[in-house]
């Protein structure tokens, strides 16, 4: 086994994420992404709390990617999480797609996979409309304007994911924003 070496949480990321496709997410132990990563478990384990965790590593600074542009952002509360929104696509660059893809294909494939990708955007939608509500917006406007941010991102990345699709996340936001207005009459 490689030890020390530079890159291992990309590489077991990688790694668990092939042997996902390959065998399925109940197919792949984590001694198998270890292995086929050139780690140790203990590695894995540094760098992991278990092998769901590859998949959903890093919701605090996914949140923050929505939040730090929040209170920068001015307006009413719709305003502000739709600008948030629309700075937050910059952490999906399109050399990000395949993976992205790839990782949609695996959490598909699994209904408790797709039951923790829910509970990550509810907590996006809660972190959201609890940063409006601790700035004095009233708890259904907060949770209005965060849902429908939140709804406009999920169905964006989407399309995004999509097999041919080549328009940035950005662009797309903005169709399914001007969607989302077109049915409010606004």
């Amino acid at each position: 086994m490689v030890r020390w070496e530079g890159g291992a949480r990309e590489r077991l990321q990688a790694a668990a994420l092939r042997l996902f496709v390959e065998r399925g997410y109940d197919g792949t132990t984590v001694a198998d992404v270890a292995d086929a990563a050139g780690l140790t478990e203990r590695t894995f384990f540094r760098h992991f709390t278990d092998k769901r965790d590859v998949l959903f590593a890093g919701q605090e600074e996914f949140e923050q990617s929505y939040l730090e542009p929040l209170a920068r952002a001015e307006g009413d509360a719709m305003s502000r999480v739709l600008a948030a929104v629309d700075a937050a696509a910059a952490r999906f660059p399109d050399e990000r797609r395949p993976w992205s893809r790839l990782r949609q294909t695996v959490i598909d494939a699994d209904p408790r996979l797709r039951e923790r990708e829910l509970l990550k955007l509810s907590l996006l939608s809660e972190a959201i409309a609890g940063r409006l509500r601790a700035e004095g917006v009233e708890p259904v406007p907060a949770a209005l304007a965060a849902e429908n941010g939140v709804a406009v991102f999920r169905i964006a990345f989407a399309s995004w994911i999509a097999a041919g699709e080549t328009r940035s996340l950005q662009d797309l936001q903005a169709e399914v924003l001007a969607r989302l207005r077109s049915l409010l009459g606004a």
